[in-house]
């Protein structure tokens, strides 16, 4: 109807409200996550690649037994236990997840920078090694972080759609895209619940993918521009 352009859910509730409630808070996790997840992994990175050595090993060795532990077993058995809440999943995939993986890039790229003439200098200067680490390392070593960040944020899109599919994310009530695909197929006699809350998630997905894409085209400078000739 005129009222309810793509129809309603289960409840009766407007599917059009739900969706743009449900962007909101799929948006607004995925930033709190990919803040914070970055803050930790680019402090733990910091440290293992300015410092090395032991550090580097022990960290190492932490990230791999930490990364090992099931993370979807671990959200089913506490949202069995507990109903987890918004705040509850944010730090849930923070302490279990999202800092991991620019981890290891930032340590990459601080091994590479402390092995500059500039750096060294700085050091040599007599210069503390958390200024160094702030005001002339972490500059430069930002490329891989705004290139990876909008994939990222796909991916907390996903596992926060997919958690509200299986049962195990948001409260029941929630303005949820996920909670509007598992009603879509519960219920086959309401076929706009599945197509409406799918081509809602894909548009979302498919235009980060591309913000994503021109965002590490633009900021990476081992990358050719477009339209680029060989001068041979």
């Amino acid at each position: 109807t005129w009222e309810a352009p793509l129809g309603t859910s289960d409840s009766g509730i407007d599917v059009v409200p739900l969706l743009l409630y449900g962007f909101r808070v799929s948006v607004g996790f995925a930033l709190m996550v990919l803040g914070v997840g970055y803050l930790i992994g680019i402090l733990a990175g910091a440290i293992r690649g300015y410092y090395g050595g032991w550090t580097d090993i022990l960290l190492q060795r932490f990230i791999e037994i930490w990364g090992s532990v099931p993370f979807l077993f671990l959200i089913m058995i506490i949202a069995s236990i507990i109903d987890p809440s918004f705040w509850m999943l944010v730090i849930l995939l923070v302490v279990l997840r999202s800092w991991m993986a620019i981890t290891y890039q930032i340590r990459g790229e601080f091994y590479r920078e402390k092995a500059r003439d500039y750096v060294q200098a700085a050091i040599g200067s007599g210069v503390s090694d958390f200024t160094v680490m702030l005001r002339h390392i972490l500059p430069n070593s930002m490329v891989p972080v705004i290139s990876r960040a909008p994939f990222s944020f796909v991916t907390y899109i996903s596992a926060l759609v997919s958690l509200d599919f299986l049962g195990f994310g948001m409260p029941p009530g929630s303005a949820s895209l996920g909670e509007l695909l598992r009603q879509g197929k519960d219920n086959l006699q309401a076929p706009w619940l599945g197509f409406s809350g799918f081509l809602s998630i894909a548009t979302i997905l498919t235009l980060l993918v591309f913000i994503g894409e021109a965002v590490r085209d633009a900021f990476d400078p081992r990358r050719a521009p477009t339209g680029a000739q060989d001068p041979a």
